[in-house]
């Protein structure tokens, strides 16, 4: 019993892994993991029993949380959208943008992933509606089906890391750290790593390009009535949009100075982009808006097409985003605007009606309902193995690893990449983050890029053959039979679930190129945050002196308490001794009340206190 006692922590995570390889719901597990285990440890004495009695607060402050309400909402938006169609005329109208080159369609889907990534938030959604609209027009005009399908399952999960991810909110939660901090931490390395997708397509362009054909003529249907592509207007279009994002972005310092009316020198890089990306598409807007309604006659059918269908989701985009980069709303307030901007455009599309919205509003609820459970279980079990001291268990094995912080990222990063073969990300979140977050906070580690970089690594959990939940959402979706194409009325053959874990296979190795990435240059995630406020105590006390000093009857008077000398109400003047002799000062205070000298005595606990900043 003694050894068990002694080993408590080792043998109780042991005892997790038995739960979970007997094939037990991960909620359950947690939960059932620790009560075993609390009540064991109360029986041998391993720690007191009014652990249990901390329970039932640890839950209601679940409960009581308003971060976690941002899940639902994101949710509900992203399910919304994609039962709206707008993921149908995303990939409709940009695979015709970029049709004509080779690798054309790969490269919309990577495209509409990112949008979709950043107005959903939601893995499956983006991978369900990418597969059935994009993977048989690949297939109908000879795209590889080893690259088509690694490209729909790697785009859809952009959602993972591209705010206003889910997992993003979970790791904040977990990490104790603001939701809106770590969006904007993740914001560069999501579109970065969207960039290498699009290097590892034109890679296949260039050198197979029988893999990654261009759309023929035929295909492409918004063309002008004298036959010509529209692409002229279109890129003077982009090209007005381009020149006004970058001044904006350019003279952003500038426009926050104007509305704050003081001085503001540095603004966050990505708040430069949601800013700049919205006001540019703004004047696209306008441009297409008086070109329709004056039929000027200006733009090209495609020109049109492309400026109104990336209208909404990048609507989307600013409404979220944009408020929360700017702090005007909290994710669980740009969330909710969110939903209901969903809703709206939903109704005003006129293709959400209330059965669409019920099954959305249940699957919403089972998602929230799933993640709450397991957060009941994980702070249960949390609750009884920090009483066991299991972190500091943790914090022993993991920093006596070699190579300092180097070492403790690759070790940390090896293992969330091996248990991501049988855990998703919820279960990560709940059960691992908690347990490294505060050995990596000692080893000075920032928290927001230490969450970005597993989240990163995390999204390997849903492209991991055989078990990438991603796979399992495009396998769902994709044809297991030979069917007729009813554009081309050729035969199409099937694609094999071996086809879809080959082509997850080269995007499970970018995204772990871009873990490395992001180890070796932390500022992509640090730098877009704000600078943090550096608060000099030593100015503060020599400022708190001078105004000690320069008061004329208050507390820089030889009467501390300011009373005048005539005794008013609460003063009393000491009264002399019988024999004649002068009242003893009162002693000293260290610096209290007592002390005659109040600015001298402030001057020396300052002087006793270590200097911070």
């Amino acid at each position: 019993m003694e050894f068990i006692a002694t080993n408590y922590a080792p043998i109780m995570f042991a005892g997790l892994i038995c739960f979970l390889l007997l094939g037990f719901p991960v909620a359950f597990s947690l939960g059932a993991a620790g009560l075993a285990f609390g009540f064991l440890g109360i029986e041998l004495g391993v720690f007191p029993s009014s652990v249990m009695a901390w329970l039932p607060q640890r839950l209601i402050g679940i409960m009581a949380n308003d971060t976690l309400l941002a899940v639902p909402f994101f949710t509900l938006m992203g399910l919304i959208l994609e039962r709206s169609g707008m993921a149908e005329d995303l990939l409709d109208t940009v695979g015709q943008v970029f049709g004509p080159i080779r690798g054309g369609l790969a490269l919309a889907v990577i495209f509409v992933g990112a949008l979709l990534a950043a107005t959903t938030g939601v893995v499956a959604a983006s991978v369900i509606s990418m597969g059935l609209i994009s993977l048989p027009i690949m297939l109908r005009y000879g795209y590889d089906r080893r690259l088509a399908s690694g490209v729909i399952a790697a785009s859809g999960t952009l959602a993972q890391i591209i705010p206003p991810s889910l997992v993003l909110i979970l790791m904040a939660d977990q990490l104790g750290k603001s939701v809106g901090d770590m969006y904007k931490g993740a914001f560069i390395p999501g579109f970065m790593l969207m960039g290498l997708y699009v290097v590892w397509v034109a890679f296949l362009a260039i050198f197979k390009p029988h893999a990654v054909p261009a759309l023929p003529p035929e295909a492409r249907i918004y063309r002008e009535p004298n036959g010509n592509s529209g692409y002229t207007s279109l890129v003077v279009v982009m090209g007005l949009s381009t020149i006004v994002a970058i001044i904006l972005a350019s003279h952003m310092a500038d426009l926050h100075t104007w509305w704050q009316g003081k001085e503001v020198t540095d603004v966050a890089t990505d708040e430069k982009i949601v800013t700049a990306m919205c006001g540019g598409t703004f004047i696209a807007f306008v441009i297409a808006s008086l070109n329709r309604i004056l039929k000027l006659g200006l733009l090209s059918r495609l020109a049109e097409r492309v400026t109104f269908v990336l209208i909404p989701p990048l609507l989307l985009i600013f409404l979220v985003l944009g408020t929360i980069f700017l702090g005007i709303a909290t994710p669980t307030e740009g969330g909710a605007m969110g939903a209901m901007a969903a809703l709206i455009m939903g109704f005003a599309r006129r293709r959400l009606n209330m059965d669409l919205l019920r099954q959305a509003l249940g699957s919403t609820t089972k998602l929230a309902s799933f993640v709450m459970f397991i957060m009941i279980g994980a702070t249960t079990f949390s609750l009884v193995f920090q009483a066991a001291d299991g972190p500091k268990w943790v914090e022993h094995l993991l920093t006596s690893l070699p190579g300092g912080q180097v070492g403790f990222l690759i070790v940390v990063n090896i293992m969330i990449f091996f248990l991501a073969f049988f855990l998703d990300y919820f279960e990560l979140s709940f059960i691992v983050v908690p347990l490294l977050g505060p050995v990596a906070e000692k080893m000075g580690i920032d928290l927001i890029w230490f969450g970005v970089l597993l989240a990163v690594n995390m999204q390997t959990s849903f492209m991991h053959p055989p078990f990438g939940f991603a796979l399992f959402f495009l396998r769902s979706v994709a044809p297991d039979k030979q069917y007729v194409d009813k554009v081309t009325h050729k035969v199409i053959d099937p694609v094999t679930t071996m086809q879809i874990y080959k082509g997850a296979v080269p995007f499970v190795l970018i995204q772990l190129v871009m873990v490395g990435v992001l180890i070796a240059f932390p500022g992509i995630v640090t730098g877009a945050l704000d600078k943090p406020v550096v608060v000099d105590m030593n100015k503060v006390g020599d400022e708190m002196l001078n105004q000690l000093n320069d008061a004329g009857g208050g507390y820089g008077a030889d009467n501390p308490f300011g009373a005048p000398e005539g005794g008013e109400e609460g003063s009393a003047a000491p009264e002399a001794p019988a024999d004649g002799s002068q009242p003893a000062p009162a002693a000293p205070d260290a610096g209290g009340y007592g002390s005659d000298d109040p600015a001298k005595a402030l001057q020396d606990s300052l002087n006793a206190a270590p200097a911070a900043k």
